[in-house]
């Protein structure tokens, strides 16, 4: 079975068409730049777009950076204020006439990662995306705990996202060893209140680990996403698939 996966972006929205059952991109991914004010109506015309790009009519998986609670926008931090509360899967099955699946895009990325990377199906793995803020995926023996945000965690008076994310990495111009101080400190935090069996790291980050990843201090062991990039549209799609995690009433 394939689905087309779209993870929407700050900057930019990608899509390809995934055979769920080998977790592998059917044809070439294509992006179009995410359109500024990042509202639902504009960012619908490019998914509708994308749609057509592909030449598809089948089941539709769509990874939003948000809160996404049974279709329902509940948070857009970088999109839009338009988005909030709106019911985004009847707005998009609308404007696409395809069956389509909204979830939170860490969740789609951990997602991913659970079914296609490897990952064993009987531990406690967090997932976290390290890029403009910090995203998060709780992945429980193979199940998706939903909408974590586990980004806003406190960590010195503010989210820990403003102190450890790949973007504050670049802003301060901190070297490999001062960002993996950081991110050390975050992760000895999320360990202390979750006990996760391992972390899974993807984003940006993951193409060039090599420089920053030795040098991380934490008693839980901590790994690369193997799909990188790929992990949100490939979950993406397997959501819309599977109508995980939440299904909604008449579906």
């Amino acid at each position: 079975m394939k689905a087309l996966g779209v993870d929407i972006g700050g900057s930019g929205i990608k899509a390809a068409v995934v055979d769920i059952h080998e977790g592998e991109f059917v044809g070439k991914r294509k992006r179009i730049v995410t359109p500024q004010p990042a509202t639902p109506e504009a960012v619908t015309d490019v998914v509708v777009e994308l749609v057509r790009l592909h030449e598809w009519d089948g089941p539709v998986g769509i990874a939003f950076p948000g809160v996404i609670t049974r279709g329902v926008v509940r948070t857009a931090a970088n999109l839009d204020p338009g988005w909030i509360d709106l019911d985004a899967v009847t707005h998009l099955r609308k404007a696409t006439g395809c069956h389509v699946h909204v979830i939170n895009d860490a969740d789609a990325a951990g997602l991913g990662e659970a079914r296609f990377g490897g990952l064993p199906d009987d531990e406690v793995v967090l997932f976290l995306t390290l890029g403009t803020g910090i995203g998060s995926a709780l992945i429980v023996d193979g199940d998706l705990v939903a909408n974590t945000e586990l980004g806003h965690l406190e960590l010195h008076g503010g989210d820990a996202e403003r102190y450890a994310a790949e973007s504050v990495r670049e802003r301060e111009g901190l070297s490999d060893a001062q960002w993996a101080a950081r991110l050390s400190e975050y992760l000895q935090a999320l360990e202390n209140l979750l006990w996760p069996d391992r972390f899974v790291l993807g984003g940006g980050i993951s193409k060039d680990p090599g420089p920053w990843l030795p040098l991380v201090e934490c008693r839980t062991p901590v790994q690369v996403a193997k799909l990188a990039n790929r992990a949100g549209i490939i979950g993406a799609a397997y959501s819309a698939a599977h109508e995980h995690p939440h299904r909604r009433k008449g579906d």
